[in-house]
């Protein structure tokens, strides 16, 4: 699928000079904007009222994106790998944008099938797309901090909603003067969400068209000063060779991390699913229930700082330690961060929230070590592409996670009436997974040399996707 020419990759190579710190800021201004999706809880008890319906219809928004979310990371990766970022994050742009008008007709029209098209089907696409977009780019800007790089611009989407969120509130009071942001009783009108979806969408339009045109890609035979590539070949499991998106899904190592990550992400959706009442819960019959009620307010939002702040923090350290190690730390200290919240975790406020918040920040850095991890095995050849196809284990933790959690307590008692060993089951469920996880990871290995690209076809890739007069390399 051929794109104008003003978003071809050709015309995106970076000029001799170009401060590669300058990527970073393009890559946040896309995912700071698609971390909206991390926001939804804000409206949904608002939809909920306004079409009549139940939490769950509601809920299938969220997971109808993510679910898009894998889906199309995986069919659009390599059409990401060619064309280059700044196509991908204009399209993005276009997809996350329209999904926000679409769903905004559907609320105002009171048509739901409408906000599943715009926010879950068309806005998903457009989470796809502006996931991946800047992490080929971003690994071939820094191979010598691969995990500090994804991490910068991976802690967008765990930070949007830090963002969104207080944004949203302020908006829908704008909006709608009978709504009180301060009040949790307080719900929006639905002629406020509808004018909130509007204005995100286009207030996200602009934002992330900047970061498409500011984007750049380096020439051939760019390398940042003073790197030697054959220092990080002496890591175990980093290869130099390249393999192609096609091959990548051939290998073992593909789906052990596949693998992987469903395990870490399904294990943090559980937590995040249930953040607000589950800190309640597990205090409703105890001496600090006031204490619980009181910091469930600000719980939600201390997740989203850990989310975003583990994107950043176990990403780079990633980059000292090895991926391998790193997701070790995730999944074995994992099993025992979730062994102490089904057993410890109701004995104090303090022991719940501080284990909830490290085990989010696992979840976090997950994703964002992912990308370094693919580019140790793989190459950085159609990082993005193998990327995507990646990302369909979140799609499947996305569905997983909330099923597993959701399932376990309704056979456990009402909400609002659950306790904390209503929960023990789901959370075991969990360090299990974790534990499948760790095994899987200790599994892989480096990749076969039958799997590997010439590195004819590999030069060709590259010269042709280059200018040659703003190829010269510094």
């Amino acid at each position: 699928m051929a794109v104008p020419s003003f978003l071809a990759r050709e015309r995106i190579v970076a000029r001799p000079g170009f401060n590669r710190w300058l990527i970073p800021p393009a890559a946040l201004a896309v995912h700071l904007c698609i971390g909206q999706a991390y926001a939804t809880s804000v409206y949904k008890a608002a939809l909920v009222k306004h079409f009549d319906t139940s939490l769950t219809a509601i809920g299938i928004i969220f997971s109808i994106a993510i679910v898009m979310l894998g889906l199309s990371a995986a069919v659009f990766g390599t059409w990401v790998d060619r064309n280059g970022p700044r196509a991908a994050m204009f399209t993005a742009a276009c997809f996350w944008s329209a999904g926000f008008l679409v769903g905004s007709l559907g609320i105002a029209t009171d048509q739901l099938w409408l906000v599943y098209l715009g926010y879950g089907v068309i806005g998903g696409i457009g989470l796809g797309i502006g996931y991946i977009s800047p992490v080929s780019t971003l690994i071939k800007w820094f191979p010598d901090r691969p995990g500090l790089a994804t991490g910068m611009a991976i802690m967008g989407f765990g930070g949007g909603a830090l963002i969104a969120s207080p944004l949203s509130r302020q908006l829908m009071d704008l909006y709608d003067p009978a709504y009180n942001p301060a009040d949790k009783a307080s719900v929006p009108a639905g002629h406020a969400v509808a004018l909130l979806f509007l204005t995100l969408g286009l207030v996200y339009l602009v934002f992330m068209l900047f970061g498409a045109f500011i984007v750049r890609v380096p020439a051939e035979g760019w390398r940042p000063e003073g790197f030697d590539p054959s220092t990080v070949k002496k890591r175990a499991l980093v290869t130099t060779d390249h393999v192609s998106a096609r091959n990548a899904i051939r290998t073992p190592q593909f789906w052990l991390l596949w693998i992987v990550l469903f395990c870490n992400v399904t294990a943090g959706i559980g937590i995040l699913e249930q953040a607000a009442p589950m800190i309640q819960d597990f205090f409703r019959d105890g001496t600090t229930s006031a204490v619980a009620a009181a910091a469930a307010a600000g719980f939600v939002g201390l997740l989203s700082l850990f989310n975003m702040g583990g994107r950043f923090v176990w990403s780079t350290t990633s980059d000292y330690i090895g991926r391998k190690p790193i997701y070790m730390v995730y999944l074995g200290v994992g099993i025992v961060l979730y062994i102490v919240l089904a057993t410890l975790g109701s004995t104090a406020t303090w022991i719940f929230v501080l284990t909830a918040a490290l085990i989010i920040s696992f979840y976090g850095g997950g994703f964002s070590t992912a990308p370094a991890y693919l580019r140790d095995l793989f190459g950085t050849y159609q990082v993005g592409a193998i990327h995507g196809r990646l990302l369909t284990a979140w799609s499947a933790a996305g569905v997983a996670g909330p099923l597993i959690v959701n399932t376990v307590l309704d056979t456990r008692g009402t909400p609002g009436e659950l306790v904390a060993g209503d929960y023990r089951p789901a959370l075991f469920i969990m360090v299990g997974l974790l534990a499948v996880g760790f095994v899987a990871n200790l599994l892989i290995k480096p990749v076969a040399d039958k799997w590997h690209e010439p590195k004819e076809a590999v030069e060709e890739f590259t010269a042709v996707h280059s200018t040659p007069e703003r190829s010269t390399a510094r």
